[in-house]
């Protein structure tokens, strides 16, 4: 099994677990590529990250290397082409781990976002401790619409049980006890809006322009999702016009290239990462949400898991 894309962290759990598993792991922090193809010959299964798109040449390479399984160590597939992927002989399978580490940042900035805490640790580092402009909002007089109930956004459910405000949800398979109403319905009676769903053709810029303006005067967005789930321009207009309250996102579009790498000393090309940046009621995090000591073990375990049990089914096909 070649992994690749491997961070140090992730390289530590790798070589602690694959044993236990019978597994012996080929490492590599370079990304998976036509030129890197190679570390995986005679191996049937491939381990890779989300932080580097995967091309249909690279695809194909690795199909002709030999390769019949890839296991990405995300929920979503959006960096790599599954049925290209397929059609070329090879499974793409994603991992499984806490839903409790996006599920907890999520809930982070939802309270960060509606109480400013941006411009208020602002303020605070250049000693400025007068109170904020405008007052915090408590949680429990809010109405909080969930779109995507799947693993992540379920809990997310759960623990806004906890802080006693209405959540209505949307999803097209619902799956849990939510309240659960039309898109249309949930984006004008919320006052925050949460997205979980899964990146795909259908909900690109699912919150586009015109759904941005049914949103009710003064709410806010977090996205822990994926950053094309937005459209960022769209939200930009609706930030500067006063007509949202404020953002918090863990994931933007242009974000590849720009966050995993330190771009203190260097320019940032995404127009749209520095615009949010720069406004006082828009929080932006690095797509951290799910970085956390149990999350990335089930990460790193579920991959090794998911190749075994390939190998188990292809034996059995044989």
């Amino acid at each position: 099994m070649t992994i690749y894309g491997c961070e140090p962290d992730e390289a530590v759990l790798f070589r602690e677990l694959a044993p236990r598993f019978g597994v012996v792991p080929t490492i590599t922090q370079a990304a998976v590529s036509e030129s890197t193809v190679e570390l995986a010959l005679g191996n049937h299964c491939v381990s890779v990250g989300h932080k580097t798109g995967i091309s249909n040449p690279t695809l194909l390479a690795l199909a002709r290397a030999g390769i019949a399984y890839i296991s990405t160590r995300s929920i979503g597939y959006n960096h790599l082409d599954v049925e290209y992927a397929q059609n070329v002989g090879i499974t793409v399978e994603n991992v499984a781990y806490s839903p409790d580490s996006v599920a907890d940042y999520t809930l982070m900035l939802m309270l960060m976002a509606v109480r400013s805490a941006k411009s208020m640790i602002r303020r605070a580092d250049i000693h400025d401790y007068r109170l904020n402009d405008v007052r915090g909002k408590e949680l429990r007089d809010l109405t909080v619409g969930v779109i995507g109930t799947g693993r992540i956004g379920a809990a997310v459910i759960d623990r806004l049980r906890g802080f006693g405000c209405r959540t209505v949800a949307y999803d097209n398979h619902p799956a849990t006890s939510a309240d659960y109403v039309p898109l249309d319905e949930l984006l004008r009676v919320s006052d925050l809006v949460t997205l979980h769903t899964p990146l795909t053709a259908d909900t690109h810029h699912l919150l586009d322009r015109q759904r941005m303006e049914q949103l009710k005067p003064g709410a806010f967005i977090v996205n822990t999702g994926r950053g094309p789930l937005i459209d960022t321009e769209a939200l930009l207009t609706a930030l500067d016009s006063g007509r949202l309250g404020g953002a918090a996102l863990d994931v933007v579009e242009g974000e590849d290239g720009v966050f995993y790498a330190d771009c203190s000393n260097k320019p940032i090309e995404s127009k749209q990462v520095l615009r949010l940046q720069e406004l006082p009621n828009v929080i932006v995090s690095p797509h951290t949400a799910y970085y956390t000591d149990h999350a990335l073990s089930d990460t790193v375990e579920n991959s090794i898991i998911n190749c075994r049990k390939f190998e188990n089914r292809k034996q059995q096909w044989i």
